[in-house]
C-alpha cells in the first residue's frame, strides 16, 4: 500500500510511543526545500531556536533518527545539519550519525530508508539514487530483522552534537 496525503500524516499522528527513521542517502532531493537549499549554497544560515509542528512534536513525543554518511559531508548533508539537525536535536529529537567513512558500514549496503513507528509499523522510504522520491510504502512481513537494523545503527553511531563537536560534521 502507498501512503500519501491523510495516510502518511496519520502515521505522525497517531503513534503512541516511538517514530524512528534510518536515513542512508548523501542527498534528498525534497521540492519544498529547493529554494533553501540553493540559498543556503550562496550562504544563508538558519538561526534558531525556531518553533514548527515538527519541534512541537519531537518536544513532547519520542523521536530519533539515524543517519549514514561518508566524509566528505555533501552539500545535501551540511544543509540538513544547518537547517535541521542542529535545531531538532536540543528539541529532543533523538539525532544520530553513523560515519561509515573509515570502516565497514555494519548495515547492509542494500538497505534501504524507512520510517517505524512503535516499532511494529514500517514504511518503505523509496528513492531514485539521486535522492528523489519516488514513493512511500507501506511494509508487510515481519519486521524484526528491522528492530536489529534499528538496535545496530543507534549502537554503532553518535549522537549528532557529538558529532559535529567531534569536528566531523564541518
Amino acid at each position: 500500500m502507498l501512503l500519501t496525503g491523510d495516510d502518511w500524516a496519520a502515521k505522525f499522528r497517531d503513534f503512541r510511543s516511538e517514530a524512528w527513521r534510518l536515513e542512508t542517502l548523501p542527498q534528498y532531493l525534497v521540492p519544498q526545500e529547493a529554494d533553501e537549499f540553493r540559498a543556503f549554497k550562496e550562504g544563508a544560515r538558519y538561526p534558531g531556536p525556531y518553533e514548527d509542528d515538527w519541534i512541537h512534536m519531537v518536544r513532547t513525543r519520542s523521536v530519533g533518527r539515524v543517519h549514514i554518511v561518508r566524509r566528505p559531508l555533501s552539500d545535501y548533508l551540511k544543509f540538513e545539519f544547518d537547517r535541521y539537525y542542529r535545531h531538532q536535536a536540543p528539541a529532543g529529537e533523538e539525532i544520530r550519525i553513523l560515519d561509515v567513512t573509515d570502516r565497514p558500514n555494519p548495515l547492509p549496503d542494500t538497505l534501504s530508508d524507512f520510517w517505524m513507528f512503535d516499532r511494529s509499523t514500517v514504511v518503505l522510504m523509496n528513492y531514485e539514487k539521486d535522492g528523489t522520491q519516488i514513493n512511500r510504502q507501506l511494509f508487510v512481513g515481519d519486521v524484526s530483522p528491522l528492530l536489529e537494523y534499528q538496535r545496530i545503527a543507534v549502537a554503532e553511531s553518535v549522537p549528532f552534537e557529538e558529532y559535529v563537536h567531534g569536528g566531523r560534521g564541518t
